[in-house]
């Protein structure tokens, strides 16, 4: 998959990520069911735990918004600036609309299958699984509502999420060596070092891997951050065009020579977006 290039990576996550997110999502969903009467407790002791004096005031706080910080960067890769390499390949006729659904994303990631994951793991009284964590924990408190299949599944799921998640950072990082260099041998150079960092992440201590992967979310975090701040004003410009025509009651079509955003610092010399092609081009 991963040598035959950009066609096949999409074809394959496209099927592979919406239906085990569906199915994973559906399960979650039967395991709330079958404990609702859990489900009052279960929100008293989020609530409870993520409020109450002895969290704020105990030495662990510190520890617990540094380990959310790591695994919400790792959830949903928010400011880290890799999903927009795949993003750009969308032909949409307005740059605001890849935006929003950008962020929609992160809801999704965060907010809906994260939240599924914490109700099936408070909802089966985690206590009994006070040494477990990780897979283990959450396989463990889905096989108590569901039974021992749940374990089978979960496994599943995170097989082919975990393989859709490789192939899909492979891509990120194709693209940006083909911007930078046209040369076929450094493509297939990255392609051998990929599936050798995914022999030694199958091998290698879990901590350790961890740990790589947190420091390289957060270079990335930063690195991005210092090249999206400048184009803040650039960002505004093109939400205030999409509302304007939002406004209208028009469908969004960007022109790059469009008033909100001429002597926009950072647009110049832009390439696309001029109205040529097919989805740009402007109803009357």
């Amino acid at each position: 998959i991963v040598f035959g290039g950009v066609q096949r990576i999409a074809k394959v996550t496209q099927v592979v990520v919406p239906v085990m997110a569906v199915l994973y999502i559906f399960v979650g969903i039967v395991v709330v069911i079958i404990n609702i009467g859990e489900v009052p407790a279960m929100f008293t002791s989020i609530v409870t735990h993520a409020f109450g004096f002895r969290e704020f005031t105990g030495a662990a706080l510190g520890t617990v918004i540094m380990q959310g910080i790591r695994r919400g960067l790792f959830s949903n890769e928010a400011g880290m600036g890799s999903v927009p390499n795949a993003a750009a390949t969308a032909s949409v006729s307005h740059p605001a609309k890849q935006g929003l659904i950008q962020s929609l994303g992160v809801y999704f990631d965060t907010l809906i299958v994260c939240s599924i994951t914490a109700f099936i793991i408070l909802l089966a009284k985690p206590d009994l699984y006070a040494s477990e964590g990780g897979m283990e924990l959450t396989q463990n408190a889905l096989a108590n509502s569901v039974g021992e299949w749940g374990i089978h599944f979960l496994t599943v799921v995170i097989i082919f999420l975990a393989f859709s998640s490789v192939i899909g950072n492979y891509y990120y990082g194709e693209s940006n060596i083909e911007f930078l260099t046209k040369n076929r041998i450094y493509l297939q150079v990255f392609r051998v070092l990929v599936t050798l960092c995914v022999l030694g992440g199958a091998i290698g201590s879990v901590p350790l891997i961890w740990a790589l992967a947190d420091v390289f979310s957060g270079l990335m975090a930063i690195t991005n951050l210092i090249a999206v701040v400048p184009l803040t004003g650039v960002a505004l410009a093109v939400l205030r065009n999409y509302t304007r025509q939002r406004k209208a009651g028009l469908n969004p079509v960007f022109h790059r020579d469009d008033e909100e955003i001429k002597g926009i610092r950072g647009w110049d010399g832009m390439e696309c977006w001029d109205g040529s092609d097919p989805i740009t081009v402007r109803k009357p």
